[in-house]
């Protein structure tokens, strides 16, 4: 892969401050972002989350995956799973906030 550029996509939920929201909302990115992999949309990916268990930022969920190419999933000629859609529509009520980032990955090879 020598040469191709490489990012890293973190995705992050601010999620309400119920109790299991942040579990439950994890659970459920976690089941959307495999629709997407499964579709071949997305590559592998990890989701995190911390409700108040842990030090550092509470009621949060955050779902990253590495890619060669940032594009939006509303872009033209992209077929959305309908799965996918149904499950976000699931967790929408307990977020608060979102924003995701975009991050280039160092390639050893080429230093």
């Amino acid at each position: 892969n020598k040469g191709v550029m490489m990012y890293k996509i973190r995705r992050t939920f601010e999620i309400t401050r119920e109790r299991g929201a942040a579990k439950k909302v994890a659970e459920l990115v976690y089941k959307q972002a495999k629709i997407y992999k499964d579709a071949g949309q997305r590559s592998d990916f990890t989701v995190s989350f911390n409700e108040k268990t842990l030090p550092g930022e509470q009621y949060i969920v955050i779902l990253e995956w590495t890619d060669d190419k940032i594009m939006s999933p509303g872009r033209s000629g992209n077929d959305i799973p309908a799965e996918a859609i149904e499950a976000g529509k699931k967790y929408r009520p307990l977020v608060e906030h979102d924003y995701i980032e975009f991050f280039e990955t160092i390639d050893p090879t080429s230093m």
